[in-house]
């Protein structure tokens, strides 16, 4: 008669139970593997969280195309047929808008004035910046065909013009031209300078007024994050083709966070190879544990094959002693690493949570590593001769 599951189950914790020292150190190597796999795959989880944190802070991943300034050379300027040019032959656009700075202009509401920026944009420019409408309106298909003067402002400017007063439908003067307010944007610092106001206008009624057919820039937002680059470099090159002899730049509001993405990247990687070492060491520690459970116990083997144990659960009782130190070495590690990741997202104020893909890998690449080391003694252990094994003794 074969022996139950939780016999061979109770016999192998028994049996680790016998050699406390030896299990705890086999214990130990395994520990730190799974503690460095965690704590890697942890950070790197934070880190991207971090990461889209500051991305949603700073607004939509867009790149800004522009022609490149040269000296004692004809400015090239860019034109709404350009854009519809890119428009058309680019791929993995999710919005294309243009934009346009008119500079610091004097604005007017009754008694109060303010030296905002101005800038004149096309009307996919709330998706492009990927920024959020708080009251009104944006600007749409009629307000560019009917030339509307129509205008939309930041919240930074609302305190300082209007203050607690509700500025949708209000009258302002803009330089010399009155604009009626249509809608209030968030106010999203781009960079580390504090804001300054920000009025935006239709290109459209901006270049009729002042006579002029440039659209200034070419703003870009792709659909991944990834794809960035590429985007930024394909669009150069279209327009350099359009225009041979001339030289675009490409500038993107979330440079610094691509390498900071990249970095952290390098350095996973750097740790997974650190915390892979650290679990092989575990699994030697664990397979020499097993062989040497195996050369004390050859007798005890021989005893239990006498009576009629087979050579597979010979095997299974000393794989289950090494899932058992795994399991258990696995499992302190993570509780370890999740207590202390707690403590440092609290005293850091960083986007912590529990994953449990990230517990799975961890404690499943211990199990493996465990059972695959502990495996090829208790091969062994199974196919010793029960007489050779008695006469041991």
């Amino acid at each position: 008669m074969g022996i139950s599951p939780f016999d061979l189950l109770n016999l192998a914790y028994r049996s680790l139970r016998s050699h406390p020292v030896r299990s705890t150190l086999s214990m130990l190597g395994v520990f730190m593997g799974v503690a460095a796999v965690s704590a890697t795959l942890q950070s790197s989880s934070i880190s991207r969280a971090v990461i889209a944190r500051q991305l949603a802070e700073r607004g939509a991943p867009q790149i800004t195309v522009y022609p490149q300034w040269e000296p004692d050379r004809i400015v090239l300027q860019l034109r709404l047929e350009d854009m519809e040019f890119l428009r058309q032959r680019l791929t993995g656009v999710q919005a294309i808008s243009a934009f346009n700075w008119a500079g610091p202009l004097p604005t007017v509401y009754q008694d109060k004035a303010y030296l905002p920026s101005v800038s004149p944009v096309t009307h996919d420019y709330l998706l492009t910046s990927g920024k959020n409408l708080v009251k009104g309106r944006f600007f749409n298909a009629t307000d560019f065909a009917n030339y509307r003067p129509v205008a939309v402002i930041d919240e930074y400017l609302v305190k300082e013009l209007f203050g607690d007063r509700n500025p949708v439908g209000e009258q302002i003067l803009v330089g010399r031209r009155l604009y009626i307010v249509i809608g209030v944007l968030e106010t999203r610092p781009d960079d580390d300078s504090p804001p300054e106001g920000q009025i935006l206008v239709p290109m459209a009624i901006y270049n009729a007024l002042h006579g002029k057919q440039d659209i200034g820039s070419v703003q870009l937002r792709p659909y991944r994050l990834e794809e960035l680059e590429d985007l930024s470099d394909r669009a150069i090159e279209l327009l350099e083709q359009r225009y041979p002899g001339f030289s675009f730049w490409a500038w993107n509001n979330v440079d610094d966070l691509i390498q900071q993405q990249q970095t952290l990247e390098l350095a996973t990687r750097g740790l997974m190879v650190v915390g892979a070492i650290a679990l092989l060491v575990g699994g030697v520690g664990i397979a020499n544990i097993t062989i040497a459970s195996v050369t004390e116990r050859t007798s005890e083997i021989g005893i239990r094959r006498a009576v009629g144990a087979t050579q597979r659960e010979i095997a299974l009782q000393f794989v289950l002693e090494a899932a058992l130190l795994s399991l258990a070495s696995g499992t302190v590690a993570l509780v370890v690493v999740h207590v202390v990741a707690l403590n440092v997202a609290d005293a850091f104020d960083l986007p912590y949570e529990f994953e449990g893909r990230i517990a799975a890998l961890a404690l499943g690449s211990a199990l493996v590593v465990g059972v695959g080391a502990g495996f090829p003694p208790a091969l062994r252990a199974s196919q010793l001769d029960p007489v050779q094994a008695l006469r041991s003794q």
